[in-house]
């Protein structure tokens, strides 16, 4: 299983709140393509990728003990966060809209049968999917901006323990910001009711997008104390989210998050509306080419060698039958020298 989370843009940032043993990130201010944290991701994973990184900032780490979780947080409206220091940061160059859509592929292809929990959730857009166990885990889980509402006014919503300072109530963008927090706090309680899941052998991944701190500091300017305020509650509940699926996962979760002021999106996409982004998205929005299969190297080992291994069988019977004494090799002429001489 596996978690992520997302943080970046030209002075946005990568960070990585928790992270198991068998994955490790050097401390270093390596600068990561934002069209590469996707692969960052798969590999962190165990999975191979179409083009090689050369990144240093992570390094190979334990090949036969792999996560079993990612869990990706992108946090738009904001380049950087104050972040505990006991975290690693990245910044992030040439911030483009990314997607794990290829890392949720990989566990399809090779975890199928055992049905892996897969979800990527923008709460802001009412943008979700859920594959596998997902959809039995979060079938409770609050998707849209109505059902957001209603939540954060039930009696065991966060706003009845999380100090709201300057932030309100009554106001939609405020609600907003704070419905999101609430998604966060509800996708750890109700894993922690199915904690058998957390143990299996497939991995698991989140993918969340959150735009609710944009929004606030949209409303009120980012100069203002509601925006400061947001971003204090946002840095506290990101890292207490964190601490829970890393405990949930006994340690074995990558937990990451990608901070991005502003992405840099293509010409093409300025005029569109969420919704056709959203499916095009899935459509190959950035025309790149078809990937290949994750088994192709694989089959292709395989045949190369098999190959190999036919071709010296050839050669070397070739060149025995070539050098053979038809009298003393054969035993085909041998017996019938000895047949001619009983005769």
């Amino acid at each position: 299983a596996f978690f992520c989370l997302f943080l970046g843009v030209c002075g946005d940032e990568f960070s990585v709140l928790r992270s198991p043993q068998s994955v490790v990130f050097r401390d270093g201010s390596w600068p990561i393509p934002g069209e590469r944290i996707p692969d960052v991701a798969a590999l962190s994973m165990g999975f191979s990728v179409e083009d090689d990184l050369s990144w240093p900032g992570l390094a190979v780490g334990d090949l036969f003990h792999r996560p079993r979780a990612t869990v990706l947080v992108t946090v738009k409206g904001v380049d950087k966060l104050a972040l505990p220091v006991k975290g690693i940061s990245y910044p992030i160059e040439n911030a483009v809209p990314f997607s794990l859509d290829s890392v949720a592929n990989a566990i399809h292809t090779l975890f199928s049968e055992e049905t892996p929990v897969v979800l990527q959730l923008a709460p802001s857009e009412e943008r979700v999917y859920m594959v596998g166990k997902a959809n039995s885990v979060f079938e409770d889980l609050s998707v849209t901006l109505r059902q957001l509402r209603n939540r954060l006014f039930q009696d065991n919503s966060i706003l009845s323990s999380l100090p709201l300072n300057s932030l309100s109530r009554n106001n939609e963008v405020d609600l907003l910001f704070l419905s999101e927090l609430q998604v966060l706090h509800d996708i750890a309680s109700l894993l922690s009711r199915h904690k058998h899941l957390a143990k299996d052998h497939s991995p698991d991944l989140y993918s969340l997008e959150l735009a609710g701190l944009e929004e606030v500091g949209k409303r009120y300017g980012e100069d203002s104390q509601q925006f400061k305020d947001a971003s204090q509650i946002l840095v506290d509940s990101l890292q207490k989210f964190a601490d829970e699926m890393f405990n949930l996962y006994s340690g074995n979760a990558v937990v990451e998050v990608v901070a991005v002021k502003a992405f840099n999106s293509p010409l093409t996409r300025k005029t569109r509306s969420i919704l056709q982004s959203s499916e095009s998205k899935k459509e190959n929005p950035y025309n790149l080419a078809y990937p290949y299969n994750y088994n192709y190297s694989v089959i292709f080992n395989i045949i190369l060698w098999m190959m190999i291994g036919l071709a010296l069988a050839v050669i070397v019977i070739s060149y025995n039958l070539w050098n053979m004494d038809p009298g003393y090799d054969s035993i085909i002429y041998r017996m019938t020298n000895q047949k001619i001489r009983m005769d």
